[in-house]
């Protein structure tokens, strides 16, 4: 995706800096902003105090590491995290720029064109106690459709340039050979073929069996109590990602790292108010990021395990 390496080069090009040094300092800029900007977010639904806690969950998650260095992840939290507070706010116009760019830094397009369906079937289902006038049906609508077309905005930039229809998707499933995996996007086919691979390798049961984990954890979060406690829009995105991850993405060392935008669900987490339940998530975050760097941030001599 374009937006973060175009960036980059532009800072380059004005400043004379380094890549080394302008794409860290962009990544650091863009995560302090998410933090800032998830505050904001999560107060509209949660009390001040939680949604603080919200934010230093955010900075210590297992993941964290992430957005610190030369990668666009940090860059997408923040315009994600600007277009579910603009969602909330019902700025539907406003998300329209935040959603180009947001779709153009890491693949998300199509996902939130999901959620905000989501988001439109349930304000009609509801306008009888939250009105839903005409106006805002007209511009939640074409917020949708333009995060549809923008979700595969990329894919056709890439095929007029190539002159091949499937130049993005092509490149996108290369590298999946050497996992033994098919090269066309059969939706929902690729976690079948990703635990059959993982399986035969060293430590594949527990990577398989950690990969569940997590996908039970979010499954389990997003419909309990404390779920419930962030509101339906967050919960829409979610769910939305969710299924966009297991319908076009093949699960590999970086499955763990494509968790990160169902961040949101962080501010369910926070909700309790006990401080040895905090203290003790915070130090299970540390440990989380510990485990990360040793199974992402090195290469066996066989398998290059891109983070």
């Amino acid at each position: 995706m374009p937006a973060y390496p175009a960036l980059v080069r532009l800072l380059m090009l004005i400043t004379g800096g380094s890549y080394p040094v302008i794409a860290v300092l962009v990544s650091v800029a863009f995560a302090a902003g998410t933090a800032l900007l998830f505050y904001k977010l999560t107060n509209l639904v949660l009390p001040s105090g939680s949604a603080l806690f919200a934010v230093v969950l955010f900075c210590f998650a297992p993941l964290s590491p992430i957005l610190q260095v030369a990668y666009a992840e940090s860059m997408h939290t923040f315009f994600l995290t600007l277009a579910l507070y603009l969602l909330l706010k019902r700025d539907y116009w406003l998300m329209l720029p935040v959603i180009a760019i947001m779709a153009l830094t890491r693949p998300s397009g199509l996902a939130f064109a999901l959620a905000l369906l989501l988001h439109v079937i349930h304000r009609w289902v509801t306008r009888a106690r939250d009105p839903y006038p005409p106006r805002e049906v007209v511009a939640s609508i074409v917020a949708g459709l333009f995060s549809a077309f923008m979700g595969v905005a990329w894919l056709l930039i890439a095929a007029a340039v190539t002159g091949s229809l499937t130049a993005y998707t092509d490149t996108e499933f290369a590298w999946r050979r050497s996992y033994g995996a098919g090269e066309d996007l059969v939706p929902f086919s690729a976690w079948f073929e990703g635990a059959a691979f993982w399986v035969t390798q060293p430590a594949g049961h527990f990577m398989v069996g950690a990969g569940v984990a997590v996908l039970v954890g979010i499954i389990a979060l997003l419909f309990s109590p404390l779920g419930k406690k962030v509101g339906v829009d967050l919960r829409y995105w979610v769910v939305s990602y969710l299924v966009y991850l297991l319908a076009v993405f093949f699960p590999q060392s970086s499955t763990f790292r494509l968790f990160v935008p169902m961040f949101p669900l962080l501010g369910a987490l926070a909700v309790p108010k006990s401080w040895v339940y905090r203290l003790a998530l915070v130090l299970l975050c540390v440990a989380g990021q510990i485990g990360w760097i040793h199974i992402a941030w090195w290469v066996d001599g066989y398998d290059w395990t891109p983070p």
